[in-house]
């Protein structure tokens, strides 16, 4: 590092502090030299002292700026991976967590105390607004995956943190602080000539050697000029550009509002279309269809797409790259026209980390605006794509609408006062008149800056073509046409289930393709990962008997409390007792827990799906834990299960031990749990006497057969494993309908991921659909299917009702 590098420069607010300084020598270099050099390394030890913290303040900094970066750039890898070149806001989004980040990386702007001597200093707190713009235009999409609420409190909460940062640049704008660079070195040099001068010197020949040279240091100050007036208007360009921004996303979400109402109105439409469309005879066949029907309707109406798609995004991506394009003119005018500085301030070498870290951010979070800007080339390029750009002046209902209903609603008054009364309603009118106003101004301006990429769109769409053409007739002469291998049901119109926000914007073809593609993709990539195991123990089951079996209704129950069923309780219960039986060999006990295992996944989402009351969500969760007690530590209840099978076996050999004994010891133990348990639980809540109840009434059934005391380990291990196939089975008959479930749900934000997921699990469960579709039901209907009490009891009655 140079010397000019490291020296310590003031601002022009720190200038008067010298001054005073000055004033001090003149009075009393002459008096006491000795204790005003003292005086000077106490106050220099002292400033060191007290900027000691801004270091690990500087690194704390970069952390939170790194991780910015880093969920910006997972936005862009998703939307690459996916084929999603509108970038949706999966891991970078406006929430309490990254605001708080966010308030953190921009500390720097924020600091108003701290001067930024060197080059890089002043850089890098330049550089933070550029960060700051490129991350807002980041986040515009996020918007639409809020409820109003939450996009109310998380846009004022926005507007706080911009507004703040900008009236503490336009305070370091006023100052100086900002650009300015004086030369602390020289300075003390020149107090260093003061104390030098002899006895014999005038106060009046002492001051004006202090005048000259301190005059001499401001001219030397004044030769940045140059510098201090780009980092001025780069300063004045990121308040602007944040300012626009912040406009930009209350437009947005004021849209948004009016957006997710209509988009969800024609989605209930598409959706009563898709199911009074016929149905194929075969059933995955239609399973298919339905997904891919709904996945359209969702990726269409997905609202961040249509903000991605807007005219306010578009705007946002070429603000953010005018924000980055200032932001390198500022680095290449600093370090390569003018002699760079280095760091100097108090946050030392991490300014230099701030700088490149949040540089980067800029360059990478660019791409992903840029690329919004042509997000609307989904849909076609015709006349009217071309005319919605032109006529700029068109503001469409939808921007407008929040506002509007706001203005024509009526407001309930607290005022007795017809006065007060009178006031408060024109002042409400006019303050969303004015508000529409700015809307459709801001609405304008976005379309008037989207409409110069309008040039270039046109001229590429057209080499495009030429190219398409050249192409195709070059691949003609040479290859023959191969179709595309199609799955199942796939030939089917599909145009009807595109939802958009305008008539008069059609999505393409090649959107509308690639949407078809990427579902047919997971469900392809899912049947790679079917559950196996799982599907070898649904096949060795020939029917649901064992859903009425393995409980009867005549074991009588231990006390008043009535305890409900669920389907993973009794899977769960009856694994239990298979594992614990000392005469199976280890492999066939460990493929019995892996397949349970596979089938406890599929169980748990009929179960969220379909018994999602309170009553059943307790029991459910009471199972949960005792399967992974069960499975990690071969533990029930806390009880070790061959604690009791090594105490016997000490006296015993392994053929002695009797299946009714074992059968006995867990039936025992369960009733001492509930007994112990079951007489503080009133409301029958305690997870332990929930467990312990089932095993009481699944062995009390088992010992109740009369011919138990013949019955072997093998024998009784072969009769639970039919229990537990027919059982998880029974509880899989209702995956179509867990399906049809996912691909419909009322919450438009998670809508697009549900859709997702019901395509993973037909693309899992097939194979195990197609299986059970032809095995005969009980005489239920679909709702009650999805209870194993209903099944049970249908199961046990010989003249069946439906409830």
């Amino acid at each position: 590092m140079t010397s000019s590098q490291c020296k310590p420069s003031y601002s022009l607010a720190s200038l008067r502090l010298k001054s005073q300084e000055v004033q001090f020598w003149i009075c009393h270099v002459m008096l006491d030299k000795g204790n005003v050099a003292r005086f000077e390394d106490w106050s220099s030890d002292q400033q060191n002292r007290f900027s000691e913290p801004l270091l690990w303040i500087g690194i704390y900094i970069a952390l939170a700026s790194l991780i910015c970066v880093f969920a910006m750039v997972a936005d862009l890898l998703h939307g690459f991976r996916n084929r999603k070149l509108w970038f949706p806001c999966r891991f970078f989004t406006l929430n309490a967590a990254s605001l708080s980040v966010i308030a953190v990386a921009m500390k720097l702007p924020m600091d108003l105390n701290n001067s930024m001597p060197g080059h890089v200093d002043q850089v890098s707190k330049l550089g933070s607004m550029a960060f700051m713009c490129t991350m807002m235009a980041n986040l515009l999409p996020s918007l639409a995956t809020m409820t109003n609420k939450e996009l109310f409190t998380n846009i004022i909460a926005l507007g706080v943190l911009v507004i703040t940062l900008v009236v503490n640049v336009c305070i370091q704008i006023n100052t100086g602080v900002l650009t300015l660079y004086i030369n602390n070195e020289d300075l003390h040099g020149t107090i260093s000539d003061a104390r030098d001068v002899s006895g014999n010197a005038t106060i009046h020949n002492l001051a004006a050697i202090l005048y000259v040279d301190l005059h001499g240091t401001i001219s030397d100050a004044r030769d940045v000029s140059g510098n201090a007036t780009i980092h001025n208007l780069a300063a004045i360009l990121y308040v602007v550009i944040l300012l626009m921004l912040l406009i930009i996303h209350a437009c947005s979400s004021l849209a948004i509002v009016e957006s997710k109402r209509m988009l969800e109105s024609r989605y209930q439409a598409g959706h009563e279309t898709a199911l009074r469309d016929p149905r194929p005879e075969r059933l995955s066949v239609y399973l298919r269809q339905h997904v891919r029907k709904h996945w359209i309707m969702a990726e269409t109406s997905s609202p961040q797409f249509i903000a991605a798609c807007s005219a306010t995004s578009s705007a946002s991506g070429i603000i953010c790259a005018a924000s980055a394009l200032v932001h390198i003119v500022t680095i290449v005018f600093t370090f390569y026209i003018v002699s760079p500085r280095g760091y100097t301030s108090d946050y030392k070498w991490s300014m230099l980390a701030i700088f490149i870290i949040q540089s980067i951010g800029v360059i990478l979070g660019t791409i992903a605006p840029l690329f919004r800007c042509f997000a609307d080339l989904s849909f076609e390029v015709n006349r009217e794509w071309i005319w919605n750009h032109i006529n700029v002046l068109k503001v469409e209902k939808y921007w407008t609408r929040t506002l509007s209903d706001w203005k024509q609603s009526s407001i309930s008054f607290s005022f007795r006062s017809r006065k007060c009364k009178i006031f408060i309603h024109i002042s409400t009118i006019l303050v969303l008149s004015f508000c529409i106003g700015i809307q459709k101004t801001t609405v304008v301006a976005c379309k008037m800056i989207r409409s110069f990429k309008l040039l270039s769109v046109i001229c590429g769409e057209h080499c495009f073509r030429c190219w398409r053409s050249l192409k195709a007739m070059l691949v003609a002469s040479r290859i023959p046409v191969v179709g595309n291998p199609e799955l199942p049901g796939q030939n089917i119109d599909l145009r009807q289930y595109v939802l958009q926000l305008q008539d008069d914007m059609e999505l393409a073809e090649k959107t509308l393709k690639n949407i078809t593609r990427s579902v047919n993709l997971v469900i392809v990539n899912a049947e790679n990962h079917q559950p196996n195991n799982l599907m070898n123990l649904i096949v060795e089951s020939n029917g649901f008997a064992g859903v009425g079996e393995y409980d009867s209704l005549h074991v009588p129950p231990l006390n008043d409390v009535e305890y409900l069923d669920c389907w993973s309780l009794p899977l769960v219960t009856l694994t239990t007792i298979a594992i614990s039986l000392p005469e199976i060999p280890n492999d066939r006990v460990d493929g019995l827990l892996i397949s349970v295992s596979e089938g406890l996944a599929y169980v748990k989402l009929v179960e969220d799906s379909l018994n999602s009351t309170n009553d059943y969500v307790r029991i459910q969760k009471a199972a949960k834990k005792l399967w992974l007690e069960v499975e990690l530590y071969n533990k029930w209840l806390g009880n070790q299960l061959n604690r009791w099978l090594r105490n016997e076996l000490q006296n015993h050999a392994p053929d002695v031990i009797r299946a009714r004994e074992i059968l006995q010891w867990f039936r025992d133990e369960a009733q001492i749990v509930v007994n112990e348990v079951g007489a503080m639980d009133i409301d029958g809540s305690n997870e332990r006497a929930i467990c312990a109840n089932s095993m009481y009434r699944i062995t009390q059934t088992i010992l109740d057969q009369g011919n138990i005391d013949e019955v072997s380990q093998e024998n009784l291990f072969s009769s639970l494993l039919s229990m537990i196939s027919q059982i998880l089975a029974a509880c899989l008959t209702n995956l179509p309908q867990v399906i049809t479930t996912n691909c419909h749900t009322n919450v438009i934000e998670k809508r697009e991921a549900s859709v997702h997921a019901a395509a993973e699990l037909l693309g899992q469960t097939t194979e195990i659909i197609d299986t059970l579709n032809g095995r005969e039901l009980p005489d239920l209907n679909g709702e009650n299917l999805a209870f194993i009490g209903n099944w049970r009891r249908a199961l046990n009655n010989p003249f069946p009702q439906n409830p």
